[in-house]
């Protein structure tokens, strides 16, 4: 062999286009360098058009979904305003959950209520609401009761419950002194 030929795409032509340039070199390793080295930046070039052409797709199905959401949630309120009820998705969605829009609702027309004389005000304090402290303990002192009686039953150590039970009772008187 007295020279080989290389071809070198040229890197101002677009992608497929037809042109090469051709050279002689009097070297075959160089000239299969010159042909690993071209693959290699045409793999990198691929691989940057790729990354490009994957970043838009992920754009534009993303507004799409964003689309469809808010779509689907005008129809949801449309729904709920017209039937008074709430939609159920399809089984495969496993929740669908959105924040109400803060337009006026559409309350249908009721009955006007007959006039009735107007009482004296009593002086009767409104009850008031539990505290919630209060009610979370009185909760898990019931619950403690109920596996105290479980236990018991079952012929289980009853000791840790019983102490369970002491310790609750206390948070609740001391939570009856701070109200």
């Amino acid at each position: 062999m007295a020279g080989s030929f290389a071809r070198e795409r040229d890197p101002l032509t677009l992608p497929g286009a037809s042109f090469e340039r051709t050279y002689q070199s009097a070297d075959p390793q160089r000239a299969k360098t010159i042909l690993m080295a071209d693959a290699i930046s045409e793999y990198k070039k691929w691989k940057a058009q790729g990354e490009n052409l994957r970043g838009e797709a992920k754009q534009a199905m993303e507004s799409r979904f964003r689309e469809l959401l808010a779509e689907a949630v005008s129809i949801a309120e449309e729904y709920r305003a017209d039937f008074g009820a709430q939609l159920k998705p399809p089984p495969t969605v496993t929740a669908f959950r959105y924040k109400a829009s803060r337009k006026a609702k559409v309350k249908k027309a009721r009955k006007e209520p007959t006039v009735k004389a107007v009482e004296p005000s009593r002086s009767e304090p409104k009850p008031q609401k539990p505290n919630p402290k209060t009610a979370r303990l009185q909760k898990r002192l019931a619950t403690a009761k109920k596996k105290l009686e479980d236990a018991k039953t079952a012929g289980e150590p009853t000791r840790p419950l019983e102490d369970r039970i002491y310790e609750i009772e206390d948070a609740l008187r001391l939570a009856g002194q701070s109200a």
